[in-house]
C-alpha cells in the first residue's frame, strides 16, 4: 500500500514480487512534483524487486525533474543494494 501526503509517500506493508508491479505503478503518479520524499518506515518485508521497484522510481524522477530522497530503508533492501551493486544508485538517505 501507497500513501500520500505533504510531499511523502509512504509505502507499507510487504514489498515482494506479487505486491511491487502494482506499487511501482502507483508511485508513478506521485514523481511528477519538484520534491518526493519516500518513506519505507512501515516496510514489513523486502525483497529485491523492492529494490528494483526505488531504483525505477529514481529513474523516473530523474526524467520528471523530481528530486527523491528517501527515509527509514529497510536494512533488507539496503544488503540487497549493496549484494548487486546498485547501493550508489539509490537516492539519498536523510535522517
Amino acid at each position: 500500500m501507497i500513501n500520500y501526503a505533504d510531499g511523502c509517500l509512504q509505502v507499507e506493508g510487504h514489498l515482494t514480487m506479487d505486491t511491487v508491479p502494482a506499487l511501482y505503478e502507483q508511485g508513478l503518479q506521485h514523481l511528477k512534483q519538484n520534491e518526493l520524499i519516500l518513506d519505507f518506515s512501515k516496510v514489513e518485508t523486502a525483497d529485491s524487486s523492492a529494490v528494483s521497484m526505488l531504483l525505477g522510481w529514481t529513474r523516473a524522477a530523474k526524467q520528471n525533474k523530481c528530486e527523491v530522497s528517501v527515509v527509514n530503508l529497510p536494512s533488507s533492501m539496503l544488503s540487497l543494494a549493496g549484494l548487486y551493486g546498485v547501493s550508489d544508485l539509490l537516492p539519498v538517505q536523510v535522517n
